[in-house]
C-alpha cells in the first residue's frame, strides 16, 4: 500500500460506502453521476447488478466494469469478443455455468463475496445459453429442491440448451434430466437443443433427449417433481377441466332448450343419450382423456389387446396432424357411450394442447423411464403401419412416398425383425411443447436411433432448423429422408433450414439436394456437405427415383451450399434446382471438379437466366486455373455483391496480364462489395498490385478484401499499406474500404515490420489477423507430403 501512495478522501469514503450498501443503497442510487461513477467499480457483483437502473438514469455505462470483472475473474479472452454487446450478460452467464460445474470458487474474489448474493439464483435470469456435459452433474444440481427458483428463472430465460461429451449415466441422473427437460422445454422457453461430440452415445439417454425435445413424454412417476406431480401440468389440467366443464354446461343448456322446443324429438333418437353423456360430468374430451391416459396393462394380462392393436395403425398423428381415427375407434369400441359421440371425438382428439391427455392416476414405478425409452426405441412396427396405404396411392416400399404413419417403412436398413424404432402411439406418449432447432454434431447414429429420429421428425411440425453433422448416417440417410418426407405432408410444417454433412456420401450430392428440395420447397436454406465418396454409393432402396426423375416445384430457397466429395459438377443436374429457386441469393460450391472446360460457362449462363437475385457466389477448392474468362465475367457481374474464390488456384498458370484484368474489372464494378481470395498464392507482388483497386480513377465500392493464406510477408504488407495510403490521400480521404482479413500469412517472419504495417493499416480499416506460426505450418505440410 505504501508504494501506491495514500488513498484520496473520495476513495476512502467510497470504500466505506460500498461496505455499508445494505443500509445506504437507496441513498447511493440518488447520488449525482460523477460520484456514482467512482463508486460503481467498488461494488460487489450483487450490488453492481442492482445498480444498473441508477447508472442508466445517470447516463453511465457499467460495461467497462463488467469487462474488467471478466478479465479479473475469468482470466480468459472469450471467443469473438469483438462481437459481445453486453458484458454484463456475458459475465453472469459464464459465471452461472462455471459455478454450476464447480470450476469457479466464489471466494476467489471479494466482489463475488456477498452474503446477499446467491450465485446460481441471481445470475440465472441472465442465462440464455447453457451447456451440460459429462455425467450431467449440472442437471442433478438444477433439479435439486433448493434450486427450484433457479430452475424457474431458467425456464423463462434459457433459449439454447447444449449437451457436450456426455457419458453413460445411471437411472437417478436420467430422472433428473427428465425433470430438467420437462421444465425447460415443455414448460419453458428453450427453442434449441444441440448435442456435440458423443463418440459412443448411450441409446437410452440419446432417445430420451431427442423424444423430449420433440415434445413427447409419458406422464406418471417420470414427471413427479419433489414427491409430487408437475405443478404446471396439474394447473393446466385443472384449467382444461374447467374449460371442458364450462363447454359441457353450455352445450347442456343448449340441448335442453332444443329439447323443450320439441323440434328434434323425432329426428334424433340418439340425442338424449349424447346430452346425458356430456352433462353427467364426463363429456367427450374427459372420457377420451381417461381412455388414452389410463395405465397400460402388463403384457401378460393384455396380450389379446396387443394382438388386436397390431392389426390397426395407432400412430400419434395422421398426415393432417390429427390422431388416427382408426386407433381412436378401436378404443371407442370398448366404450358404448363413447361410440355415440364419435363424430365429436374425432375433432377433440386432434386438439393441440401443451399438456394433452395427462395421467391422473398414481405414479408409475421407477422403471417407467426405461419402459418409455425402450418403447420408443423398439416398439413393434407391424401394429403401427397402415396396411391399406398402398390402396390409397402410397407405395410403402418407396422411401420418397412413405406415409406419415410409417416414415421408415421403405428401406431395408430401416427394418429390423419387422420392427421400427421410435414409432409413437397415443397410449405410449403425450405431446408437449417442442423445440424449433435440433443440432447433432459428431454423434454416431445407429439404424435404431435413425428410425427413432425419423419417426420423431415425421410429426415435428414446430421444427424450423435441422442440423445433422458427421453422424455416420450411411444408408440410414434414406430413413431420415423418409421422416422428412412424412413431415412435409403436414400443412403446418415450419422447417426452413436443413444442414446435412458427413464423411461419406451414400448418394450423389445433387440427388440428395433434389430429394430434400422436392419435399420442402418452403426451405430458405439448404446445405449438403460430404468429405469422401462412398464406394458403395448407389445402393438405394428399390423403386426410389433418381435425381433426374424428381420433380422440384417452385421453391423459396434463398441459400444453397453444396460440398461435393470430389464429384464432377454437372450443370444439367444443378439446373432443375436453379430453375426452381428464383429467390436464390447465395450459392456456395465446394470441392467440385469441372468435367469439361465448358461446364463453368454453362453454369454462369444458368445463373444469369434463372437466378437474377443472386447476391453472393462462392467457389471453394474448385480448380479455376484454366477458367480465366469465366472468372472475369463473374467479377464484372452487375448484380453480385460478394464473390469468393477460395483455394481455387487462380494464378497457377496465369500471366501478369490476368492480374491486371482482374484489377481493372473490379475497379469498374460499382456493385461488388466483398472480394474474398484466400489460398490463391497471391504473394507480395500481387497483394501490392491489388491496392490499385482503390486508385483515384476507380469507381469500385469494395468494402471487404480477404487475402488470408496467401504467402504474404511483412515487407509486402507494409508496401501494400503505403500504396493504399497514397491512393486514399489522392482521393481526399474518401474511401469505402473497411475490412481486411489476413489470417494465416507469413507475418511472423519479421515481427517489427509486421507491427508497423498493421498499425498503419488499422488507421485506415478494420484488420483481422492471427498470430500464426508459419514455420510450424510448413513443417506440418512437409510431414504429410
Amino acid at each position: 500500500m505504501a508504494a501506491e501512495g495514500p488513498r484520496s478522501l473520495f476513495a476512502l469514503s467510497a470504500a466505506a460506502v460500498s461496505r455499508s450498501m445494505g443500509a445506504l443503497e437507496r441513498d447511493v442510487w440518488a447520488l449525482p453521476g460523477h460520484l456514482l461513477r467512482g463508486l460503481l467499480p467498488l461494488l460487489t457483483v450483487f450490488r453492481l447488478e442492482r445498480a444498473e437502473g441508477a447508472a442508466r438514469r445517470a447516463g453511465l455505462s457499467t460495461q467497462p466494469i463488467w469487462r474488467k470483472l471478466w478479465d479479473d475473474v475469468m482470466k480468459t479472452r472469450p471467443p469473438n469478443s469483438e462481437n459481445i454487446t453486453c458484458w454484463r450478460k456475458k459475465f453472469l452467464e459464464t459465471f452461472f455455468s462455471n459455478v454450476l460445474h464447480g470450476v469457479l470458487d466464489v471466494s476467489s474474489d471479494w466482489r463475488l463475496n456477498d452474503h446477499h448474493f446467491s450465485p446460481l439464483l441471481h445470475s440465472s435470469p441472465h442465462v440464455s445459453q447453457l451447456t451440460l456435459c459429462n455425467m450431467l452433474q449440472g442437471a442433478v444440481e438444477l433439479t435439486a429442491e433448493h434450486n427450484q427458483k433457479v430452475l424457474e428463472n431458467l425456464a423463462g430465460s434459457l433459449r439454447i440448451l447444449k449437451f457436450q461429451h456426455l457419458l453413460s449415466s445411471d437411472q437417478s441422473i436420467r430422472r433428473s434430466l427428465v425433470l430438467l427437460l420437462h421444465r425447460l422445454i415443455h414448460h419453458g422457453s428453450v427453442s434449441q437443443v444441440s448435442m456435440y461430440s458423443w463418440p459412443v452415445p448411450d441409446t437410452v439417454l440419446l432417445v430420451l433427449i431427442l423424444s423430449m425435445s420433440a415434445g413427447f413424454w409419458r406422464s406418471g412417476n417420470a414427471l413427479a417433481y419433489h414427491s409430487g406431480p408437475c405443478g404446471l401440468c396439474r394447473e393446466e389440467d385443472k384449467a382444461q377441466s374447467q374449460e371442458s366443464a364450462q363447454e359441457r354446461a353450455e352445450r347442456g343448456r343448449y340441448d335442453e332448450r332444443k329439447w323443450s322446443d320439441g323440434e328434434n324429438q323425432k329426428g334424433s333418437p340418439g340425442a338424449p343419450e349424447e346430452a346425458d353423456a356430456e352433462v353427467n360430468g364426463y363429456g367427450a374430451d374427459t372420457c377420451l382423456n381417461s381412455v388414452l391416459s389410463r395405465p397400460r396393462s402388463p403384457p401378460l394380462q393384455n396380450q389379446s389387446c396387443e394382438e388386436a392393436s397390431s392389426k390397426v395403425p395407432c400412430d400419434h398423428t395422421s398426415s393432417q396432424g390429427r390422431s388416427s381415427p382408426r386407433c381412436v375407434s378401436d378404443q371407442l369400441s370398448r366404450y358404448p357411450v363413447l361410440r355415440k359421440t364419435r363424430r365429436r371425438l374425432k375433432s377433440a382428439v386432434g386438439k393441440k394442447r401443451r399438456c394433452l391427455r395427462r395421467s391422473r392416476g398414481p405414479y408409475a414405478d421407477p422403471e417407467d423411464l426405461y419402459d418409455f425409452v425402450f418403447t420408443v426405441a423398439r416398439e413393434d412396427n407391424s401394429g403401427l403401419l397402415d396396411k391399406n396405404s398402398a390402396t390409397e396411392g402410397e407405395n410403402p416400399e418407396n422411401w420418397t412416398s412413405s406415409s406419415p404413419g410409417s416414415p421408415c417403412s421403405g428401406h431395408a436398413g430401416c427394418k429390423k425383425r419387422g420392427g421400427s424404432a421410435g414409432i409413437f402411439s397415443l397410449k405410449a406418449a403425450h405431446r408437449f411443447r417442442s423445440v424449433s432447432t435440433l443440432e447433432l454434431f459428431s454423434i454416431p447414429l445407429t439404424g435404431e436411433t435413425c428410425r427413432t429420429l425419423s419417426n420423431l421428425l415425421s410429426s415435428w411440425v414446430s421444427l424450423e432448423n435441422l442440423v445433422l453433422s458427421y453422424n455416420g448416417l450411411g444408408a440410414n440417410i434414406f430413413c431420415i429422408l423418409s421422416g422428412l418426407r412424412a413431415l412435409s405432408r403436414h400443412s403446418d410444417c415450419h422447417l426452413r433450414v436443413v444442414r446435412v454433412s458427413d464423411v461419406f456420401s451414400h448418394m450423389p450430392c445433387m440427388e440428395l439436394v433434389c430429394c430434400i428440395l422436392s419435399a420442402f420447397p418452403q426451405l430458405h436454406m439448404l446445405s449438403v456437405s460430404f468429405d469422401l465418396k462412398n464406394q458403395l454409393e448407389g445402393n438405394r432402396p428399390e423403386g426410389s427415383p433418381s435425381c433426374s426423375e424428381v420433380e422440384i416445384p417452385e421453391s423459396c430457397l434463398e441459400q444453397l451450399e453444396i460440398r461435393f466429395p470430389r464429384e464432377p459438377l454437372h450443370t444439367t443436374f444443378l439446373l432443375p434446382v436453379l430453375k426452381a429457386s428464383k429467390s436464390l441469393q447465395q450459392l456456395s460450391l465446394d470441392s467440385a471438379t469441372l468435367p469439361c472446360s465448358q461446364e463453368l460457362g454453362l453454369l454462369l449462363e444458368a445463373l444469369k437466366e434463372c437466378n437474377p437475385n443472386l447476391k453472393k457466389l462462392s467457389f471453394h477448392d474448385v480448380n479455376l486455373a484454366e477458367h480465366q474468362k469465366e472468372v472475369l465475367l463473374l467479377l464484372q457481374d452487375p448484380v453480385l455483391q460478394e464473390i469468393t474464390f477460395s483455394f481455387c488456384r487462380l494464378f497457377e498458370s496465369s500471366t501478369t496480364e490476368f492480374l491486371s484484368e482482374i484489377i481493372n474489372t473490379v475497379k469498374r464494378n460499382s456493385s461488388l462489395k466483398s472480394l474474398k481470395l484466400p489460398g490463391n498464392r497471391l504473394g507480395n507482388h500481387r497483394l501490392v498490385a491489388l491496392a490499385d483497386i482503390f486508385s483515384e480513377d476507380s469507381s469500385s465500392s469494395l468494402c471487404q478484401l480477404d487475402v488470408s493464406s496467401n504467402c504474404i510477408k511483412p515487407d509486402g504488407l507494409l508496401e501494400f499499406t503505403k500504396k493504399l495510403e497514397g491512393h486514399i490521400q489522392q482521393r481526399g480521404g474518401q474511401i469505402q474500404f473497411t475490412h481486411l482479413r489476413l489470417f494465416q500469412n507469413w507475418l511472423d517472419q519479421d515481427a517489427e515490420t509486421a507491427q508497423e504495417a498493421l498499425r498503419r493499416l488499422k488507421a485506415v480499416c478494420s484488420v483481422v489477423n492471427d498470430s500464426w506460426d508459419s514455420s510450424q505450418a510448413f513443417a506440418d505440410y512437409i510431414s504429410v507430403m
